[in-house]
């Protein structure tokens, strides 16, 4: 098993609280997170940090100049007391292609949806992914992205820690696998309790993040 899955293009971190996310991320890394943009209407905003080559990581949480959103966030953010790494992306050679080749495997990922932000310096980044709504309960199983035109985040000057590993639990893990099989992707599983750990190397030496 790989330490880092295939196909990987960000994991997703979801806070209550971004701005002390971010500090902590900050205070055991030694690294801080860059602003990624906000997401109009979905009443969140991200932090970014480059994980190595063409992954990352996302910190999202609620948009404190945001109106109230009349939807719930999203990954879970209005549900959550403490951060959790909720779920992760893969980014396929084509989104299409994937989503067909998944549900002729028995697993549907969801439509693709078209989905965008602005960053800090108002540049407008567009992209697809498929449906949340539609996606394996535990986030234990990745949504799909596709950047499109929009230049990938990490082609931007990111502050980076590189990933060293990726793992996951869940009570069932046979049950996952086939998924991730049917996405060509893999993901290092154990029995327990559904959870998703990553560990980064930084100036202050490898972190691990839950």
């Amino acid at each position: 098993m790989n330490a880092i899955p295939a196909l990987l293009d960000h994991l997703v971190l979801a806070t209550p609280d971004l701005a002390g996310t971010v500090a902590d991320f900050t205070r055991r890394t030694g690294v801080t997170p860059a602003p990624g943009g906000v997401h109009v209407g979905f009443g969140t905003r991200n932090h970014l940090v480059s994980l190595g080559g063409a992954r990352y990581l996302e910190i999202i949480g609620p948009d404190p100049e945001q109106s109230e959103p009349d939807r719930p966030r999203p990954f879970e953010v209005d549900g959550l007391t403490v951060p959790r790494t909720v779920t992760w992306a893969i980014g396929p050679p084509d989104l299409d292609a994937a989503i067909a080749a998944a549900r002729a495997r028995g697993y549907d990922p969801g439509p693709a949806q078209s989905m965008s932000r602005r960053k800090p310096d108002g540049t407008l980044l567009q992209w697809r992914l498929t449906d949340g709504e539609d996606a394996h309960p535990s986030g234990l199983v990745p949504f799909l992205i596709d950047w499109g035109a929009t230049l990938h985040p990490t082609a931007s000057d990111l502050p980076t820690t590189p990933l060293l590993s990726l793992s996951a639990s869940a009570p069932d893990p046979d049950e996952i696998r086939p998924l991730l099989a049917a996405l060509d992707t893999d993901l290092d599983l154990t029995a327990g309790p559904v959870g998703i750990s990553f560990t980064v190397d930084s100036p202050l030496g490898p972190v691990t993040f839950r």
